[in-house]
């Protein structure tokens, strides 16, 4: 009976690899992710945009298009993120869909 040493494997392997580039080549995906407030309150955030896409100007429509507020926040890791006010998660990859970014690259997170 041979017993055979199992190779030691880094489960993370992959994830060191990933952390060493920079967020917009870390991940080919747009973001859209659900944050709770206080009580029934939430927060929509959408990051990842591709870097011909404006920021302030998609703002800008989003504000306009589903009537609510938002914000444009930079964050260290996330680079710029923009936030809405409720739950506009829908909303938000109908409008980036329907103005030509493919579905496939829109990821939904939340609930």
């Amino acid at each position: 009976m041979s017993v055979q040493n199992l190779n030691a494997v880094d489960p993370f392997a992959e994830e060191e690899i990933l952390a060493t580039n920079d967020v917009g080549s870390q991940s080919e995906y747009i973001h859209i992710r659900i944050q709770q407030r206080n009580g029934r309150k939430t927060l929509t955030t959408l990051q990842g945009l591709p870097k011909q896409y404006d920021p302030k100007k998609l703002l800008k429509a989003f504000k306009k298009e589903f009537a609510c507020n938002g914000t444009l926040v930079d964050d260290e890791k996330m680079g710029q993120v923009i936030q809405l006010q409720g739950d506009q998660r829908v909303k938000i990859s109908t409008f980036l869909t329907d103005n030509g970014i493919e579905k496939a690259t829109i990821k939904v997170h939340g609930f």
